[in-house]
C-alpha cells in the first residue's frame, strides 16, 4: 500500500529546514517566488500529489497536472522545467522530513549519538522512508543522468563522510559513501524485496553488517 503524501506547507510558513542546507541556489542566485507565485506552486504540487497517490507516480505526467489543476501546460513547466523537476519537488517534501531526522532529531539518528550508531541508524531509516514512499522515489530516481546530482543525494552523501570520518573509517571516505549509498538504493531494495522476497528486516540486517565491516572492523 502506498503512502499518502502528507499535506503541503503553506507558502508564507518559514520552513525550519531553510538554511540549514547549502546545496540549493542561494537567495542571490534565484529569486524568492512572489506570494501569489508561491501559492500557484504549492497548487500545483498538491494536485500532482494526489494524482501520483490515485495512478501512481510513474503514470505522473505535467498534462496531467496542467488538467487537473486548469491551467495551461506551460505553466507547470514554467513551474517545475521538466518532469523531473516536478518530481523532485515532489520529493523535496518527504526528504525534509528524513533531513530533519538525522540533521538535528533525537538519537540513534540525530547529533547526540555515537557515530557508529548513527551510520545504523541512518541506513534503516533510508530504507523505511524510501520503500514507504517508493512509487515516488522510483519514478524521481528514473532520469540516470541527474541520480547521483541531486541536493537529497549530496546530504546524504556528505553526511554519511562525515559519519564515516568520525567513526575513525580509514580509506577513501567518498568511495565508502557512494558504496554505502548503493545499498540503499531504492531501485535495488525494491528489486530485493519485490523479486527476490527479502525483508526490510533482512536489508536492515546487512546494512548494519556493512557498517560493522567498515568501521568497527578499522
Amino acid at each position: 500500500m502506498k503512502e499518502s503524501l502528507p499535506p503541503f506547507p503553506a507558502p508564507q510558513e518559514p520552513d525550519p529546514l531553510d538554511g540549514l542546507l547549502n546545496l540549493a541556489p542561494t537567495a542571490s542566485d534565484q529569486p524568492r517566488l512572489r506570494a501569489d507565485a508561491a501559492r500557484n506552486r504549492t497548487r500545483l504540487l498538491e494536485v500532482a500529489a494526489r494524482l501520483a497517490a490515485d495512478c501512481g507516480a510513474a503514470n505522473l505526467t505535467m498534462e496531467a497536472v496542467a488538467t487537473a489543476a486548469e491551467v495551461g501546460k506551460g505553466t507547470v513547466f514554467r513551474r517545475f522545467g521538466d518532469r523531473f523537476g516536478l518530481m523532485v519537488a515532489l520529493l523535496d517534501h518527504q526528504e525534509r522530513e528524513l533531513q530533519a531526522a538525522f540533521l538535528s532529531g533525537p538519537p540513534p539518528l540525530g547529533p547526540d549519538a555515537p557515530p557508529v550508531e548513527r551510520l545504523r541508524a541512518f541506513g534503516a531509516a533510508v530504507i523505511r522512508h524510501e520503500y514507504g514512499h517508493r512509487d515516488l522515489y522510483l519514478a524521481a530516481r528514473a532520469d540516470l543522468s541527474r541520480r547521483h546530482t541531486s541536493p537529497a543525494t549530496q546530504l546524504r552523501l556528505g553526511h554519511l563522510c562525515m559519519l564515516l570520518r568520525r567513526a575513525g573509517a580509514t580509506g577513501d571516505l567518498e568511495l565508502l559513501a557512494q558504496t554505502l549509498l548503493g545499498y540503499l538504493d531504492i531501485g535495488l531494495v525494491d528489486h530485493l524485496v519485490e523479486r527476490r522476497g527479502m525483508s526490510l528486516e533482512r536489508l536492515e540486517r546487512g546494512w548494519g553488517d556493512l557498517v560493522e565491516r567498515l568501521v568497527v572492523g578499522a
